[in-house]
C-alpha cells in the first residue's frame, strides 16, 4: 500500500510505500476524519500524528465520507455530490464508489501532519515550499499576515510573475473578493438613496391616493344629500298641494 504524507505547515508531501501486513493491520477499519499515531508507519514518524483524508482502491474509485463500509458500493447520485457531474439539468445517475473504511484493498492512501514530533522527517518537515497561490478574499489575506482594517489589503496580495510563450513577462495576481473601497461605499450609498426615495415616493402617491379618495366619496356624499334634500322638497310641496286642493 502507497501511503501520501502531506504537511500543511510546510507544504511537502511524501510518498512511502509499506509492503509489511502487521503494520498495514493497524490502518485497517479506520475511518476517514480519524487520526492514528505516526508510530504505525514507522519510527520516524514517533510522536507524530496523522489524520486519515481519504485513498483509492486498486481500481481508483476514491474513498467517500458518510459511506460506512470497506468495499466498493453503488449509489444514486445528483448534483452537488463529490465524484460526479450531471449532463443534464435534474439528472440523476448511479455510480460505484468507495466506503469511507479503510480496507486491504487500498491501493493509496492519503495522510495529513496534525501535529508535527521531535524528529524532522526528510523530504516532508525539513523544508518547505513557497505558496503559489495565496488567498483571494480580503478577510482570509488580513488573517494570513495579520492586518488590521486601516491597512491596504491590495499590498499583500499574493502574486506570482511567468514568461509566456512570446517571451514577455507577465504579473498575476488574484482578484480581491469582498474588498471594501470608497467607490463601493459611493454605491452602497447610492442604492440606499435610491431604495429610500422609492418608500418616500411610494408614501407620497398612497397619501395622494387617499386624499383623492375621501374627495370622492366627499363628492358623492354631498350628491346623494341634494339629491334626498330635493326629493323631500317635492314630496312637502305635493303634499301642500293636495292639502289645498282638499280646502277647495
Amino acid at each position: 500500500m502507497k501511503i501520501n504524507i502531506a504537511a500543511p505547515t510546510t507544504g511537502l508531501q511524501k510518498i512511502i510505500e509499506i509492503d509489511d501486513e502487521k503494520r498495514l493491520q493497524n490502518l485497517y477499519e479506520r475511518r476517514m476524519a480519524q487520526e492514528i499515531q505516526g508510530e504505525v508507519l514507522g519510527d520516524e514518524f514517533a510522536g507524530y500524528y496523522l489524520r486519515i483524508a481519504g485513498g483509492n482502491d486498486k481500481q481508483g474509485f476514491p474513498m467517500r465520507q458518510g459511506i460506512l463500509t470497506n468495499t466498493r458500493v453503488r449509489i444514486l447520485c445528483e448534483k452537488g455530490q463529490k465524484s460526479y457531474r450531471p449532463r443534464r439539468t435534474g439528472e440523476r445517475k448511479r455510480k460505484s464508489i468507495r466506503g469511507c473504511i479503510v480496507g486491504p484493498d487500498i491501493a493509496v492512501l492519503n495522510l495529513v501532519v496534525t501535529k508535527v514530533g521531535d524528529a524532522e522527517v526528510a523530504g516532508l518537515t525539513d523544508g518547505s515550499v513557497p505558496r503559489r497561490l495565496g488567498p483571494k478574499r480580503a478577510n482570509n489575506i488580513r488573517k494570513l499576515f495579520n492586518l488590521s482594517k486601516e491597512d491596504d489589503v491590495r499590498k499583500y496580495v499574493i502574486s506570482r510573475t511567468f514568461t509566456n510563450k512570446k517571451g514577455v513577462t507577465r504579473r498575476k495576481a488574484p482578484k480581491i473578493q469582498r474588498l471594501v473601497t470608497p467607490l463601493k461605499l459611493q454605491r452602497k450609498r447610492a442604492r440606499k438613496a435610491k431604495k429610500l426615495e422609492g418608500v418616500k415616493r411610494n408614501q407620497a402617491e398612497a397619501a395622494a391616493y387617499k386624499k383623492l379618495v375621501l374627495q370622492r366619496l366627499a363628492e358623492e356624499k354631498e350628491v346623494r344629500r341634494s339629491l334626498l334634500s330635493k326629493r323631500r322638497s317635492s314630496r312637502r310641496s305635493a303634499k301642500l298641494a293636495a292639502e289645498a286642493a282638499a280646502k277647495e
